[in-house]
């Protein structure tokens, strides 16, 4: 599979070249694979049997998915969630905060975040209370991220003092395991975000390297329209590092930070 045939597939599900374009690789491999099972020697031929077929789709769909991540990703950002925005966020929302990671990946950023909830939770004693929904489309993503080990090599941006506090390590260092404490309040759920979302809002929405980066078109327009829509008055979302949005046309003011708005 070429790119150029690559990029039929793209098309067929509003999908970015640009956002795709440094993983395809992996992408592509998966695809293959697919093709073969299916006994498909052109892209043609397979973009006739996803159109049939709305379960080869969903596959195809699934083996596209890219969710390469690594704990306290960006760790500018979560220094700023920790000693800014969620003091804010704490004032505005005494009673309970709602967040919402979507596209979690394998856990790391669902578990980042509950690393500086801890850590604000130790410094403030009337801290709110906090629900976090996960959500990913594969299915297999979730059950590692309700498992939480994961290698050393995704626990490079951590700080030391924060890798001691809350993971065991074990086969010799090279992998580590999260605490209990953090996998209290997680509810981990399937989801594509171009379908059925939460009917619930959040004051927090994770929206890092996903649709804005993977999606495009009125794909794109549709699914960034729906998500906003469930963050609260004052609510916050957050994207990826180089990520960019109209945040005007979806209700949204820029706080500062660049990867950082508010409803």
């Amino acid at each position: 599979m070429d790119d150029r045939h690559f990029r039929q597939l793209l098309d067929f599900y509003q999908f970015s070249w640009r956002g795709y374009r440094k993983v395809r690789k992996g992408v592509k491999k998966r695809i293959r694979r697919h093709m073969q099972d299916l006994g498909c020697s052109s892209m043609d031929a397979y973009l006739e049997i996803l159109t049939a077929s709305s379960e080869h789709c969903r596959r195809c769909r699934l083996l596209m998915a890219v969710s390469i991540s690594r704990f306290m990703r960006d760790l500018p950002l979560w220094l700023e969630l920790q000693h800014a925005f969620l003091p804010e966020l704490a004032r505005l929302f005494p009673e309970t905060l709602h967040l919402w990671s979507a596209g979690c990946a394998c856990g790391e950023e669902v578990y980042s975040f509950k690393m500086i909830w801890h850590l604000f939770m130790k410094q403030h004693a009337n801290a709110p209370g906090l629900k976090v929904l996960a959500t990913d489309i594969n299915s297999e993503n979730l059950e590692r991220a309700a498992v939480g080990e994961y290698p050393l090599s995704s626990l490079k941006e951590v700080p030391v003092s924060m890798r001691h506090a809350y993971f065991t390590p074990f086969k010799g260092g090279r992998r580590y395991r999260v605490r209990p404490i953090l996998k209290e309040g997680i509810q981990w759920e399937q989801r594509n975000l171009s379908g059925a979302l939460p009917e619930k809002k959040f004051h927090i929405i994770f929206l890092r390297n996903n649709v804005l980066t993977y999606y495009r078109g009125a794909l794109k327009e549709k699914t960034m329209e729906a998500i906003t829509g469930l963050l609260v008055l004052r609510g916050m979302l957050i994207i990826g590092d180089g990520e960019t949005l109209e945040f005007r046309k979806l209700g949204l003011a820029p706080t500062g930070h660049p990867n950082v708005y508010r409803k």
